[in-house]
Order: structure tokens, then sequence, then C-alpha cells
């Protein structure tokens, strides 16, 4: 098969991912390095060259926006050294909330990524369990979605948990809960929440069988972690054995992790999109971290000897 010499290489925020991805691989990261300057500005290069190269960028978008603005500069700078494509790997893609203007005079922020993706040089995006499927639709060029349920879907049935029920923290998670449900064969829960306003959590109900039964709330991303806590205090409080909650991408900001430690949730499963690294000082004991490293690394290696990827969408 005819293909260009493949080269992996890593922004600075997902180096511990990258590395791994590198490693299951059986090949080396790239060499970089990045020029910072004394006001904040920072210029990454490449210290080998990329001519006539597929080049693999490996960065997840969470905050500060330098991690998407490192991104960008990597793949103009892959572009302009000459390299025959450019990918781009995202397992975390960040500002997909913003998917649509759900209130007067706001930017549709997933858009603009996509579309300044785009003006860099990017020929191709691969990214992990995207907050609304449909973005997808705002890139012009492919984008290799998958699911982390080929990870999770293993350690649930590990649990060997009778009585189980998917739940779904929100009407919006109701299509990833009922996949998990139907492959899983056991019923649904679908959550009913009020937001007082971003990030806080009003009234909450539940829609389905509880009582007697070992929950697990599946979502893509736990934030201020607001919801499930919330949700699992509503569960145990109407019956339920065990609530766990099961999530993509750990975010996690503000007081997530003091009131998971706090919260009556068994356990919470995320994997390692997002660095539990950066939460130092704080209790993490009831965290669990799963890799998507063997995942992406299978998905790029199909990428680059042009095999179908198929599979690799489980849900």
């Amino acid at each position: 098969m005819d293909t260009h010499q493949i080269k992996i290489f890593s922004g600075r925020g997902s180096f511990y991912l990258a590395d791994k991805i590198a490693t299951a691989l059986k090949s080396d990261l790239g060499r970089t390095t990045v020029l910072e300057f004394s006001d904040g500005e920072f210029q990454p290069a490449f210290e080998e060259s990329v001519r006539g190269c597929t080049v693999f960028v490996i960065q997840s978008t969470f905050p500060p926006v330098d991690n998407l603005f490192e991104l960008l500069l990597m793949i103009d700078a892959a572009r302009r050294a000459s390299a025959y494509k450019v990918m781009a790997v995202i397992p975390y893609f960040g500002w997909a909330r913003q998917d649509r203007k759900d209130r007067p005079r706001v930017s549709i922020g997933a858009k603009l990524v996509a579309n300044l993706l785009h003006a860099a040089g990017c020929d191709r995006v691969m990214t992990l369990d995207l907050h609304a499927d449909q973005i997808q639709g705002f890139f012009d060029f492919p984008v290799d979605h998958v699911y982390a349920s080929s990870i999770f879907l293993p350690y649930i049935r590990d649990l060997n948990l009778e009585n189980l029920s998917i739940a779904a923290p929100d009407m919006g998670g109701a299509k990833r809960a009922n996949a998990y449900a139907r492959i899983l064969q056991c019923p649904m829960v679908i959550c009913h929440k009020s937001r007082e306003k971003a990030n806080i959590v009003g009234e909450m109900t539940a829609i389905g069988e509880v009582e007697n039964r070992h929950i697990i709330i599946l979502d893509d991303m736990i934030d201020t972690a607001g919801t499930v806590v919330k949700a699992a205090e509503m569960m145990i409080g109407k019956g339920a054995l065990s609530v766990r909650a099961m999530a993509t991408h750990a975010v996690l900001s503000g007081p997530a992790c003091e009131r998971i430690a706090a919260s009556l949730l068994e356990e919470v499963i995320v994997t390692d999109t997002i660095p539990l690294s950066r939460k130092r000082d704080v209790d993490i004991s009831k965290i669990k971290v799963l890799s998507v490293a063997e995942l992406m690394a299978d998905v790029i290696n199909k990428v680059y000897l042009n095999k179908s990827i198929s599979t690799n969408f489980v849900m």
C-alpha cells in the first residue's frame, strides 16, 4: 500500500496521553520545542523534517485556550513545512457545548473552532464522544468520531452487577443511555432536571425504575459534578442499591472533586482525555481512570493505512 511516512507529535497539554498512544503504535513521539516570549506569546516548532509525511498532532482542547491555539499553530507549522497530510487528534473537543444559539446574541463556538482548524490547514479530525453528534457537520473535511463505549462496556460487564439500570442525566443523554441499555439488555432511567442557571441544577426527578437497582449514570463529561451528585442523592433516596457515574471527559472544574468525594456515588469512571494530574491536593480516590490510548492508536493506524474504522463506532 502506498502510504507516506507517519509522524506523531503532541501539544504540551496532552504529552501524558500522546506518549501512551505512540507506545501503542510502537512509535516515538516527534521532537518539538516551544519558544515562549515574556508577554505570554509562544511559538511551537518541529525539530525534525515532516516534508511529505502524514502528520498526526495530538492535543485535547481543554482550558486554558492556549491548548487550542497551540494545536492551531502546530497544524499551520506542519502545513508550511510541506507535510503531506495534517491530522488533528483531539481526544477532548473543547467548546463543544456551544453548538447552537440557545439564546440571543451568543456565538456558536464549536463551529468557530471547526473553521479555525480548517483555516490552519487541517485535513482530518479524530475525536472522542463529542458533546453533540451534529458537530461533525460543522467541518468541511472528514471527522472520525469514535465512542468510549468500547472501553466502558467491558468495565461495566466486569462489575457483574445484578439488577443493573443505565441512567441518562438529562433528556439530551437519552440516546447514549439507550444504546448502552440495549447492548447490556437492562432497563434505562432518565433524569429530568431544571437548571437555575449554567452549572447550577435546580429540581431533579427520575423517570424509570430505581428502587433495588444498581444505577450507572452515563454522560459525555463531568464538569462541576453538580448533576451527577444530585442524581445520586435522589436515586439513593428512591431506594437504589448503588449509584456510579461514568463519563468520557473529566472536566472536573470548580468544586467537582470535593463534591464527588463527599457524595453518595460509589465511584466515578472517566478516561484520560483530560489529565487528572491537574487536580492536586484534592481527594480523587473515588475516581477511576481508563485509558483511551489503545483506542486512539487503533484509529490512527487504520486511518493511516486507509482501512475502515467502522468497528470503532460502537454504540
